[in-house]
């Protein structure tokens, strides 16, 4: 196992429903796991709508109810250098890939991947929430709960000792 933490960034268009309930609940799987310090986790936007604020109330009350906090994170825009400081980033929606995959440095260290395709092997995205109800927010969290535990299963060989 190496010291340095596996890093993951989550990214959405305004980085306060899906891409923050991502980030929440991965730290939660890999907490419930006790890994939680062999990763570190983040989630950006590539929009400028939302800098600064903290996540959706609905994705604050979903994350709540499931027993972990987002209130304390803050919307940030992706950085050029997000592609060389993280092991992996994540967009959550093919129209989120695609702007990913345009803005990629050639010289990027991190993979870049559709959140489900690399979680789940479907190249569909996770719909975003944000002109929805708490229920539309429920199933983003059903959905990034499970690609957590998935995506957890498949970097266990990285981040566990041999």
């Amino acid at each position: 196992m190496t010291d340095t933490p596996y890093a993951i960034l989550f990214v959405c268009l305004g980085n306060i429903c899906r891409s923050p309930l991502a980030e929440g609940a991965f730290r939660h799987v890999a907490e419930q796991a006790g890994l939680s310090d062999r990763f570190r986790l983040d989630s950006a936007a590539l929009g400028r709508s939302h800098l600064g604020h903290p996540p959706d109330r609905r994705a604050m009350m979903v994350a709540a109810r499931h027993g972990f906090d987002i209130s304390t994170l803050r919307a940030r825009r992706l950085m050029r250098t997000d592609f060389e400081s993280f092991d992996l980033i994540l967009g959550m929606d093919r129209i989120n890939f695609a702007d990913l995959r345009a803005l990629t440095p050639r010289e990027a260290r991190a993979e870049v991947a559709l959140y489900r395709e690399r979680t789940e092997g479907v190249q569909e995205s996770v719909p975003d929430p944000y002109y929805g109800t708490i229920h539309d927010f429920e199933t983003v969290y059903q959905l990034v709960e499970r690609g957590s535990r998935a995506l957890l299963e498949s970097l266990l060989p990285r981040v566990q000792a041999a």
